[in-house]
């Protein structure tokens, strides 16, 4: 691999979610250039196959690949599911690739010795049961449950969050039996920051709740800096933003993120 340290860092997610990373990579280190590529077209990817979900994020690494990326971040859980390893494959030799999993289940099987885990995501992470392996090969005294919530994803695209109707649909979800007395919450999918607050107030501080976008920002810097990949102390961060589809609800997002208005690219 011959990469360049002021080369981007290539990110992708099926809609908005993954801007929950980019804008933590982007908080944490200013310096990097940062090419985003949110697949509308065909968001949601929780009800595509695995197969076609395969397709799609083979595509876009590869389209990151050629724009000059340094490093791929997989943004999705449901992409880092069942896309992560073909990716990897595909990369092997070319450039390294990090996906959202595997810096949130060290996280949460380091910081309990024991107790009872819940995971929230989409119906094609949680019928994966990738958590739930990952952390019992990681920790066997914590138990894991865990339910899909396929309403979440799109009602967080739509701009649904922080109001009456979020509150009813996230409350819906969090009372059901299987997620009763656990001592943390796993937010697998790269949306639910934007209800994290909501979440937190449902559990009253009785419960941990672990998003992705800072444990994956932090594995991201870790990778760079042991590869000897940081951008340079004057390089200018370009932010470029693509979707394969135009939505006013992503325009709209990256501006909350990134608090200015950002040109999207359609491919």
């Amino acid at each position: 691999m011959n990469l360049l340290p002021n080369a981007p860092i290539g990110i992708f997610d099926s809609g908005i979610g993954g801007l929950t990373i980019a804008s933590a990579i982007h908080r944490i280190m200013p310096k990097e250039s940062l090419i985003y590529y949110g697949d509308t077209a065909h968001m949601p990817y929780g009800d595509k196959s695995a197969e076609l979900i395969e397709s799609y994020s083979l595509h876009i690494s590869n389209y990151l690949y050629e724009k000059g990326c340094k490093l791929i971040v997989i943004a999705c859980n449901t992409a880092s599911a069942h896309a992560f390893k073909s990716v990897q494959k595909n990369m092997k030799g070319k450039v390294a690739v990090i996906n959202v999993i595997d810096p949130t289940v060290s996280a949460v099987s380091q910081q309990f010795a024991k107790g009872k885990v819940g995971v929230i995501g989409t119906r094609g992470t949680i019928n994966s049961g990738i958590y739930s392996r990952k952390i019992k090969k990681n920790n066997k005294y914590l138990t894991v449950t865990s339910l899909a919530t396929p309403l979440l994803a799109p009602m967080i695209e739509e701009g649904f969050f922080n109001n009456n109707i979020s509150r009813t649909i996230i409350h819906s979800y969090l009372s059901k039996k299987s997620l009763a007395e656990i001592d943390a919450l796993i937010l697998a999918c790269t949306h639910y920051p934007l209800i994290k607050n909501e979440v937190k107030s449902f559990y009253k501080k009785n419960t941990k709740i672990f998003d992705s976008a800072e444990m994956v920002a932090l594995a991201v810097k870790q990778y760079l800096n042991q590869a000897q990949l940081e951008a340079a102390e004057d390089n200018f961060a370009d932010l470029q933003f693509y979707v394969s589809d135009y939505t006013e609800s992503f325009e709209k997002s990256t501006k909350f993120f990134f608090g200015k208005e950002i040109k999207l690219k359609k491919t």
